[in-house]
């Protein structure tokens, strides 16, 4: 950890370390002859010196200690083995909260900050399927995608980990604190950065590296071409994992990232199963089961159910096919999310939760429409 700390060190240096030194604490108390004669240049070396004169690796550990946070080197057996299978692995890797056997059978979910509306749906029940099947989902904390890729995971009652691009003393964006908390009791907040580690642009496109290394997959579900989602859709490729994106409209920035991986091999997927086929983890065996939502029960709940689907439609555009006052669907629509039956995707635009099969009889006319 202390060596970790050293900016020149990075993986390659960190590798010549490892290899020539039986154990890093060794490497740590090194002669500049010897670490110069293991393969070190002379800045590195002269690094390594300043640091040993500076720094204290009992006094590391403390700090760590007092933060709540583990560090497991490369070498540990607790070290998540996917991720050390990547060329570019990190040397050494924070954890807040616990890791798990369960978490190699994990997916990354990526996307934009600006997610829309069907963005921000696909990403709910993606999701969803995805941890109620016992998937860990892996994303960045960021906002957008990330943010609720994070939240339908811990009120799925699955696992989640975010990876954070600084030292995780530093929650950022800060409005997530209070999630990254829920995350670390449910999961785990990891980084590769020290403790005191501020976050740096660019530091969040290396990052991404570790959000593709810790999964099986990545899923992509909005993003322009130039875009994080589509740096940890690179990584993933480089790192010979499959890469899974979201078919969007083709008059939409947001989908032009997911539309060009679908040209370049990625999978397109319209459900969780796809994902779960795809990886063959349809033998986890979890039923895609999101809970018994309590059935329409007036005649208003019922015939709002008629017309809803699972494309969004405006509460005003709900109103009028419904045939009922606006201030009647609005408490209606209301009654029916505590219900779990349905869903604001933002703007006033509500989708159903899920197709059931359910009839629900309103009374219909030919085309369809509630009477």
């Amino acid at each position: 950890m202390a060596l970790h700390r050293i900016h020149r060190l990075g993986s390659v240096r960190f590798g010549v370390l490892e290899r020539a030194f039986p154990d890093l604490s060794q490497a740590w108390r090194a002669s500049e002859g010897e670490l110069t004669a293991v393969g070190l240049d002379a800045r590195t070396t002269q690094a390594v010196v300043r640091a040993r004169a500076e720094g204290d690796p009992d006094a590391e550990i403390e700090r760590l200690e007092s933060a709540g946070v583990q560090a497991y080197a490369k070498v540990d057996p607790a070290y998540p083995s996917r991720l050390r299978e990547i060329d570019d692995a990190p040397p050494v890797l924070y954890v807040r909260g616990m890791l798990t056997p369960e978490d190699d059978c994990g997916v990354a979910v990526v996307g934009t900050r600006r997610a829309t509306a069907y963005g921000r749906q696909a990403t709910t029940e993606l999701t969803r399927g995805l941890s109620a099947s016992g998937v860990t989902v892996v994303s960045g904390l960021a906002r957008g995608v990330d943010t609720i890729a994070h939240r339908t995971a811990l009120d799925t009652g699955g696992r989640t980990i975010a990876v954070l691009a600084n030292g995780l003393d530093t929650i950022y964006p800060p409005e997530n604190r209070r999630m990254a908390d829920e995350i670390a009791a449910q999961g785990a907040l990891v980084s590769d950065y020290p403790l005191g580690t501020k976050p740096r642009a660019d530091f969040f496109p290396r990052r991404n590296r570790i959000l593709s290394g810790l999964a099986l997959g990545t899923l992509v579900i909005e993003g322009d071409f130039k875009s994080g989602a589509m740096i940890t859709a690179k990584f993933a490729t480089e790192q010979n994992r499959d890469v899974f994106a979201v078919p969007g409209s083709i008059f939409s920035p947001q989908s032009r990232g997911p539309l060009s991986l679908i040209k370049d091999g990625a999978t397109p997927v319209g459900s969780a199963q796809d994902i779960l086929e795809a990886l063959d983890l349809a033998r986890l065996g979890a039923q895609l089961d999101f809970g018994r939502a309590a059935p329409p029960e007036s005649s208003e709940e019922r015939a709002l159910m008629g017309v809803l689907s699972r494309e969004p439609q405006h509460i005003d555009e709900v109103a009028r096919l419904a045939g009922l006052a606006a201030a009647m669907v609005s408490g209606t629509l209301a009654l029916l999310e505590l219900k779990g039956l349905v869903r604001d995707v933002g703007g006033m635009n509500f989708v159903r939760v899920r197709e059931d099969g359910a009839v629900y009889d309103a009374g219909e006319s030919e085309d369809g429409r509630a009477s």
